[in-house]
């Protein structure tokens, strides 16, 4: 396989952009390399391609319009995509948003980590839970 360049990272962020909006659940996992981490700060590392799949596809059963990850900043910094950018969505029928900041190691075309930061508090009022 070719060189990871700033170029081919960036790329399969976007593709990661693309697919949360269209609610392409089975994409975005697909776009996890088989033992990827997806890291929300404030809970437990999701490990693995398709368990991260499954994880998505719960969450995504409440936004079936999909998630518009409105990007204001995207760059790389040593080989690590950071995406700064609110999450717009409608859950369960109540549209949120909220600001988040992620961090994606992409080697070989695909997620190896992807770290999550955000108010956990600010997520579940916009999501309506307490």
């Amino acid at each position: 396989m070719a060189a990871d360049t700033d170029a081919s990272r960036i790329a399969v962020a976007r593709e990661m952009i693309a697919a949360w909006k269209a609610a392409d659940w089975r994409k975005v996992g697909d776009l996890f390399a088989e033992k990827g981490v997806l890291r929300s700060m404030m809970i437990e590392p999701v490990v693995g391609r398709e368990a991260i799949y499954q994880r998505i596809a719960a969450l995504g059963k409440g936004a079936p319009g999909g998630v518009v990850l409105d990007v204001s900043h995207m760059g790389v910094i040593d080989g690590l995509v950071f995406m700064e950018r609110v999450d717009r969505f409608v859950y369960n029928g109540k549209p949120g948003e909220v600001p988040v900041v992620g961090v994606l190691d992409i080697r070989d075309g695909k997620v190896q980590e992807w770290r999550e930061y955000y108010d956990r508090a600010e997520l579940l009022k916009a999501l309506g839970e307490k």
